[in-house]
């Protein structure tokens, strides 16, 4: 894997670079849709391709390992030969969802202990068969298994979690180095900064884990609850102790404009399920701000969805027709609105590169901040 970065904004810490893996290359900074289970809820894969203009998407290691399973997925030559894929994807690590199991799981120094969420089978995850699991996924991009904090929570919790996290890190890089690919692509391990909303031990975190000399790097244990400034604060100095000429990736972030506030801070990649889930259930990511499709003043409004995204589903339809695939309980209501966010998501961040080469970003980004979280 290569990372080239091309341009820096002057008055921001924006950045314009390329990452380039077997699958194809990735502009950043980037927005990846969520794909938990082999699909991006309610959105077909040429439509992320052909629509979306999607670069790369995601996995979850959790949820495949649990369904289809291992074997199917090795029978099927990976997630790409399985889901008809042939653009670059990454897989978390499971990670976050062990940690959102807090009723049904254990944390020992060995692994993490769960119960599975579909039949209440017990699994236990280690970081070694988190690597050999995300082998058998295929992803171009893996995660190293980590411990979540939840927030709030004490300083002392948070220190000894990241403590095992990094003695787990350590244990994911020797295994994944002893390993190979399975089906001729090559494949890379991003690390995770852990530490909470403490800046020392961030600080800590990032600083072991830019030791490791990885592809990449990726900040964890945000967007879980605290305030938004926080997550800047902990971003921004994370983003300042990280290799310059790596690319960095905050998970699960978020909404438009933390995404613009975080390209700011220099950060590179994003994913989060905000634009599909939230597109399932009527709330749309505009131009102009965020549209409660379902409200009744859209009724007999036939204007475009947004007529500020050109060339998209966005264009196709009208906010009448949309509102009333909604009231008729309509399966092609989810796919449009999930299209729609996605589309506006890959914009945005399309025009941020612009943006940034352009030397304008950061009047730009103050003006679009304001704009798109305002209600309509």
């Amino acid at each position: 894997m290569a990372f080239q970065l091309h341009h820096q904004d002057t008055l921001t810490k924006a950045r314009v670079g390329t990452l380039t893996t077997a699958h194809g290359q990735i502009k950043t900074p980037i927005f990846m849709p969520v794909g938990t289970v082999g699909t991006v809820k309610a959105v077909p894969q040429r439509t992320l391709t052909d629509e979306v203009k999607a670069q790369i998407i995601l996995g979850n290691t959790y949820h495949l390992y649990l369904r289809p399973g291992l074997d199917i997925l090795k029978q099927a030559g990976g997630l790409h030969q399985f889901i008809h894929w042939d653009r670059p994807m990454l897989t978390d690590s499971g990670g976050y969802q062990v940690y959102s199991l807090s009723e049904i799981r254990k944390i020992k120094e060995e692994g993490a202990e769960f119960r599975s969420h579909i039949d209440g089978s017990k699994h236990f995850f280690t970081p070694e068969r988190v690597m050999d699991i995300q082998r058998i996924i295929g992803a171009d991009i893996i995660m190293a298994f980590d411990e979540c904090t939840p927030y709030p929570c004490e300083y002392e919790y948070a220190k000894k979690s990241m403590e095992l996290t990094h003695r787990w890190l350590k244990r994911c890089v020797q295994h994944f180095n002893q390993g190979s690919p399975l089906y001729g692509h090559e494949q890379f391990l991003f690390p995770i900064v852990q530490g909470s909303t403490f800046q020392d031990l961030r600080k800590i975190s990032a600083q072991e884990i830019a030791s490791y000399d990885q592809p990449g790097y990726a900040i964890g244990g945000l967007s879980v609850g605290e305030l938004a400034e926080m997550m800047y604060d902990m971003t921004e100095l994370v983003c300042d102790l990280l290799p310059q000429q790596k690319p960095r990736y905050l998970m699960g972030v978020g909404t438009p404009a933390n995404i613009l506030e975080c390209i700011a801070l220099g950060v590179d990649m994003f994913d989060c399920v905000m634009p599909t889930r939230n597109g399932r259930n009527g709330m749309l990511f505009t131009t102009k701000g965020i549209l409660n499709i379902k409200k009744n003043c859209w009724k007999d409004d036939f204007s475009p969805i947004d007529d500020g995204l050109e060339n998209h589903v966005s264009n196709y339809y009208s906010k009448a027709y949309l509102r009333h695939l909604f009231a008729s309980n309509e399966r092609l209501a989810a796919q449009i609105a999930s299209e729609h966010n996605l589309c506006f998501y890959l914009d945005l961040v399309g025009k941020a590169r612009e943006q940034i080469i352009n030397g304008q970003f950061a009047n730009w980004k103050r003006q679009q901040v304001e704009m798109l979280m305002q209600k309509l």
